[in-house]
């Protein structure tokens, strides 16, 4: 009982990482250049969680 309620709290969360990174990725490689090395940010989105998307979107990303 415990464990499927506590699957029910995180399930948002986990929904939330996944898009998160799925547009980070698809972002990345769309975007012609980044600050810093392409395959760094893709480390960084995929093994930082939900962080590592957002470091991207607030610092990887080059404005043109």
């Amino acid at each position: 009982m415990e464990t499927s309620r506590l699957l029910l709290l995180l399930l948002p969360v986990l929904l939330i990482q996944l898009g998160l990174m799925i547009f980070a990725i698809i972002d990345l490689i769309k975007i012609p250049l980044t600050n810093g090395p392409k395959w760094m940010w893709g480390v960084i989105i995929v093994l930082v969680n939900i962080i590592g998307p957002i470091l991207y979107f607030a610092i990887g990303r080059r404005n043109y």
